[in-house]
């Protein structure tokens, strides 16, 4: 089983023993812009310089006392203290935005819950799709990591709205500030 990016490494290892001082004394955060710049020298890196750089995913990732680490992690650990528990969730979807203000602890579900519509989805709704065999709209969503479907619907507006109806009712709105559905919704009410 592979471990997903985000997961902490067991209590008791060397990543572990990084602490809000040592990442202090190597680097500053910026809050309000999310960017770490290097206090001291390193190599060929000058202090001052911003730290770290983007890989395949599109997060921030650094490289303190010869471990890697997600800038996302290490801002946590030095605004808070501590390495949490569960993951950190960019509440805006922008990977490499790590403004304070954007960053969120939340479980791996709740960063599921986040996440954006897939480029191959027509519906620009999260969870509908058009069904060719029943040409409907169908709305899944998503519980404990398995889809459950909700129904077929003739007109994209009810399909967005029951999709939006079971958001609320399995409390979404706690992790997905950007529902699509609402998004949609809105829109149509609006145009």
């Amino acid at each position: 089983m592979r471990l997903p990016i985000e997961a902490t490494p067991r209590v008791g290892t060397k990543r572990e023993k990084l602490t809000k001082e040592r990442l202090k004394e190597l680097l500053f955060y910026e809050p309000e812009t999310g960017v770490f710049t290097w206090k001291i020298s390193r190599r060929r890196i000058p202090a001052g310089s911003t730290a770290g750089c983007i890989n395949g995913p599109g997060y921030v990732t650094m490289r303190v006392d010869n471990y890697q680490y997600l800038a996302h992690r290490l801002a946590w650990l030095y605004m808070e203290g501590y390495f949490p528990e569960n993951t950190v969730d960019h509440e805006n979807r922008v990977y490499s935005d790590n403004r304070w203000v954007n960053l969120r602890e939340a479980t791996s579900q709740c960063q599921m819950r986040n996440r954006g519509v897939f480029t191959c989805n027509t519906s620009t709704v999260k969870g509908v799709w058009w069904s060719e065999r029943k040409k409907k709209w169908r709305v899944q969503i998503g519980i404990a990591h398995r889809p459950h479907h909700v129904g077929y619907y003739i007109d994209i507006l009810d399909a967005a709205y029951h999709r939006y109806a079971a958001e609320q009712c399995l409390g979404f709105p706690d992790c997905d500030i950007n529902s699509s559905a609402k998004k949609f919704i809105d829109n149509h009410l609006r145009g």
